[in-house]
């Protein structure tokens, strides 16, 4: 027990520590504050396919974020960047990987598409 109470502390700090590194090119935003500045940004689900056809946020592409390192290219380094995931996890990882390829501005929803209230879209089903 004591080992996975000193991991998640870790992992903790680790996500303290880059959140506060990535302040410098955006940062966490939280739902409201993305709802209502999201227009002229580029919106990123970095979830799976199947998870952003059963539902993401309106006007937003997807680009998992197991494949974005080699997808960025398709992005404009002259447009702020809004990303979410599921949970909050993965987008600070995908803001820092932006950062180092040269973005300057990258915000991320806060807690993810889990605490999303905001206009949605599903992929329509073919049944």
């Amino acid at each position: 027990m004591g080992a996975g109470l000193i991991a998640w502390a870790a992992n903790y700090l680790w996500l303290w520590w880059r959140k506060s590194q990535l302040k410098s090119i955006g940062g966490e935003i939280e739902p409201d504050e993305f709802e209502s500045t999201m227009r002229k940004t580029q919106i990123i689900d970095l979830r799976e396919k199947k998870d952003f056809d059963a539902g993401h946020i309106l006007g937003a592409r997807n680009m998992p974020y197991s494949v974005i390192k080699e997808r960025m290219g398709e992005l404009r380094e002259d447009l702020p960047v809004y990303l979410y995931d599921a949970a909050g996890e993965l987008s600070v990882r995908a803001a820092g990987r932006l950062k180092k390829a040269g973005f300057q501005k990258v915000n991320w929803l806060k807690k993810g598409y889990q605490n999303w209230s905001g206009k949605t879209k599903k992929k329509k089903s073919l049944d």
